[in-house]
């Protein structure tokens, strides 16, 4: 049956209940440009969603060598047909005709177009003349999270052997970090242990400062589906907002920002004191659980309720609901990952499963979520801080075995510190060590915390910064050389969701102008570099998408995350495929876990552990010895308050996060009309209480400042926690006349004026939750209304006080159920 539904006014589309156990549905979602009939589309060209990091599968319909709308593939295992909104109508981004069309320098102080040689020949002149003088740690990497894998590998290689630095990260640092440091500091190695086939199956679903609803809203209609059916799940959801998963919550948690351990160690606690826990399961797989029990004994709900100002009896019910689960899921995102002990609560979550038994059993599983939506492969491949194929850094062996796969010497490839992060890149970038950084497919101007400060840096005349993207945002406007790319739709490569899912996005049109695929920027500088191998042959020897993803499977083969049975050949016509996929798994893996922990032996583990509380790294002797078996480590943590307190000065907490129609920092949503037209400009949230306290209502003209800086926006007057303000991190200025940040007549617009220069000890990820701040009215509505969509976790705290939010002929979408 077919049904046309505005979805922007409703996100997540119609109902398909469905029962426990069951497959979920297929609905075929299909959106076309106006005027535009299914009859007139030439092609459907693979592909899937680069906008989030649930991977969902699509077709891109193609009319006269233009995209002209998607739809959604029934057939996948991810979404079994769906889009969300920032799937339906992104790609119009694509045809923007402001992309980036040819390269440019910085002549005379101002960027002029030039040919590709020009630009190519001064990056690759600046990157001799700085080996000569300096060395490779004068040359640095900042990539991103919507790359493809074949270009992250290839970037890997060419940075680690060929440059021979280790100042080589991704802004996954800023959303992924800490799922990855959680799931080593637990299972001695990275890799989804779930799936999301475990939302059909699990009795219990707990969210941990995950609002799925708008970060990966198929996920969420699926959840909206069970709610829907036979024998549904019940929802734990720890958020201080009042998004839908609360509003659908059995039990909602709204605790203060930054006392995630506290919480964690009560529902621990209860759960230890019940004896709801799988000491079978502990036994056979485990270490670590006397000093739990030790760590947690004290840790009772009233002592928690005092720190999260949370009701001691909320937490007994949250303890009751995941203690008595017979299949629980846990999902965990930003509301955990970008506090001062993010790793710290990340792990404790897996805590819970590793007492419960709750892994490797159909709707027993961990996610450990990825914001970003392909997060997973700068991961996997080196660009993001690790060795490819999650090797160990502290293992010669490991390091040995890169370089056989590589044809070079061992000692090519830094390994004599850990990675650089990217804080510490810019950190050596303000400092002068790093003399030259290339920015490629993101824009830190935006994204990163204390901008004031990052675009001094980038700034720099010393600093050489080469950015290559789709548009002239605000960093680009900061480089020396920009260099226009290709993007999705473009190009062709593969990239894994979270929950392993790997998928192929195939070209459909040709990129505008003379933008290129990043991989074919990389071998092209990889080529005019003249890199090389130990016996002097290229050290890069893949010349496309395919050969580049042949290449990885050499690298990846035998590593927890092997491809070698997939290539892009088994990857197009059907559906996604999760890895480990091999001869053992030619079908790809469900679950990891399911025997047992697989990576943890000292011999195989991508790391031997950090300390919670420091970070400080342990080495191969104490791991070896603790863990001689390779068993899952239960890590105890205590709680530490935040590093800022509100004060008289700053009476608030702030907290910066995600809304369902944008994506990162705009550059593509903003784009696009509907999304843009739902969610138009930044905003502030702050409670009924609050607003009512400092004599503020829906619509003023507010001002939030920190001690680093500060912006402006109308406020939304919403249910969210009394004390706690909310501000979208996506807005920036280059739809603004400013350009590239604030001046005299465009005040500061960004989250990040506002955010602390400051991370997590183990995953080293940025803290966006807990700045202390202040809040003071500019000046009255006048009738005025906030930009923030009714629709989502933003909706007004007294309904009807503001027009709903909708799309329009504009946004409607087929959804297809027969």
């Amino acid at each position: 049956m077919d049904a046309s539904v505005d979805r922007i006014a409703r996100p997540w589309g119609s109902r398909t209940p469905y029962d426990r156990h069951e497959p979920w549905p297929a609905r075929v979602d299909t959106f076309l440009a106006d005027g535009v009939e299914p009859g007139a589309v030439t092609d459907w060209v693979q592909a899937a969603s680069i906008l989030h990091s649930d991977g969902d599968a699509m077709d891109i319909a193609v009319v006269d060598g233009r995209i002209a709308g998607v739809r959604g593939r029934a057939g996948d295992r991810v979404n079994r047909g769906r889009l969300g909104p920032k799937d339906l109508f992104g790609w119009q981004a694509n045809a923007s005709p402001d992309r980036l069309t040819r390269p440019l320098i910085r002549r005379d102080g101002r960027l002029v177009e030039c040919d590709w040689d020009t630009a190519m020949e001064r990056i690759v002149s600046r990157s001799r003349e700085l080996l000569a003088e300096s060395g490779p740690g004068s040359l640095g990497f900042y990539t991103s999270g919507q790359l493809y894998l074949e270009e992250y590998y290839t970037l890997a290689i060419l940075a680690r052997a060929g440059i021979g630095t280790h100042h080589l990260d991704g802004n996954t640092r800023l959303c992924t970090a800490t799922a990855a440091e959680a799931l080593k500091e637990s299972f001695g190695c990275d890799g989804q242990p779930g799936s999301y086939d475990d939302v059909d199956h699990a009795d219990t679903i707990a969210l941990f400062g995950h609002n799925i609803a708008e970060t990966q809203p198929v996920q969420w209609m699926r959840i909206l589906d069970r709610l829907a059916g036979g024998d549904p799940p019940r929802l734990l959801c720890v958020d201080p907002r009042p998004t839908r998963v609360a509003r659908e919550a059995a039990v909602h948690l709204a605790p203060r920002g930054g006392t995630n351990v506290a919480l964690l160690n009560a529902l621990l606690h209860e759960i230890i004191r019940t004896d709801r826990v799988d000491h079978d399961y502990l036994a056979a797989h485990t270490i670590g659980f006397d000093e739990l029990v030790s760590e947690v004994a004290e840790c009772t709900p009233a002592w928690a309720a005092g720190i999260c100002d949370v009701p001691a009896a909320r937490i007994e019910e949250a303890a009751e609901l995941v203690g008595t689960a017979d299949r629980l899921l846990s999902t965990v995102l930003q509301g955990v990952y970008q506090s001062h002990q993010a790793t710290a609560a990340a792990v404790q979550i897996n805590n819970l499963h590793l007492i419960r038994g709750m892994l490797g059993r159909p709707g027993a599983g961990v996610l450990q979520m990825n914001g970003q939506p392909t997060a997973q492969n700068t991961r996997e491949c080196g660009a993001d801080g690790d060795l490819p194929g999650f090797r160990n850094w502290q293992n010669d062996d490991h390091v040995a075995d890169l370089a056989r796969v590589w044809n070079v010497e061992p000692e090519t490839i830094p390994h004599f510190a850990p990675p650089t992060h990217a804080m510490q890149m810019f950190r050596y970038a303000e400092q002068g060590s790093i003399r030259m950084l290339w920015i490629s497919g993101t824009n830190p101007a935006v994204s990163l915390p204390e901008l004031a400060r990052v675009r001094a840096i980038l700034g720099q005349e010393r600093l050489f910064v080469v950015a290559q993207d789709l548009f002239l945002t605000e960093t680009a406007q900061l480089a020396d050389v920009v260099l226009p790319a290709a993007t999705w739709g473009e190009k062709t490569g593969t990239f894994t969701n979270a929950d392993r899912t790997v998928h192929l996005a195939d070209k459909a049109v040709e990129p505008p102008g003379e933008a290129r695929p990043d991989l074919d920027i990389f071998l092209d500088y990889a080529a005019r570099m003249d890199f090389r191998d130990k016996t002097g042959g290229p050290l890069v020897t893949w010349h496309d998408p395919e050969s580049a993803f042949e290449a990885w499977k050499r690298c990846s083969a035998g590593r927890p995350c092997d491809y070698t049975g997939l290539s892009h050949t088994k990857l197009r016509g059907g559906s996604g495929i999760q890895w480990p996929c091999n001869d053992d798994a030619p079908d790809g893996t469900d679950r990891l876990y399911t025997d047992g922990i697989s990576w943890a032996r000292p011999d195989h583990c991508e790391t031997y552990g950090k300390d919670l509380q420091t970070g400080a790294a342990t080495d191969a002797d104490e791991y070896r010895a603790s863990n001689p078996e390779g068993k899952a480590m239960i890590k105890a943590a205590a709680y530490l308050p935040p590093h800022e307190a509100p004060d008289d000065r700053y009476p608030f907490q702030l907290t910066t996060g995600r809304t369902l129609y944008h994506f990162h920092t705009r550059t593509k949503t903003g784009r696009a009309p509907q999304l843009n037209e739902a969610a138009p400009d930044v905003w502030v949230e702050a409670s009924a209480a609050d607003a009512g306290a400092l004599g503020l209502d829906e619509g003023d003209l507010v001002e939030v400042s920190t001690d680093r800086g500060s912006l402006r926006g109308r406020l939304r007057v919403t249910g969210i926690r009394a004390g706690l303000l909310f501000v979208p991190f996506h807005y920036g200025y280059w739809d603004t006349k400013a350009g590239s940040g604030p001046d005299g007549e465009t005040p500061g617009r960004a989250a990040n004026e506002t955010t602390v220069t400051d991370w997590d000890p183990v995953s080293k990820q940025p803290l966006f939750k807990t700045a202390a701040a202040a809040l003071r009215l500019v000046e009255r509505a006048h009738g005025e209304i906030a930009s923030a969509p009714t629709t989502t976790a933003s909706a007004p705290a007294r309904h009807g006080s503001v027009p709903d939010t909708t799309g329009g002929p504009s946004a409607y979408v087929t959804e297809d159920t027969a």
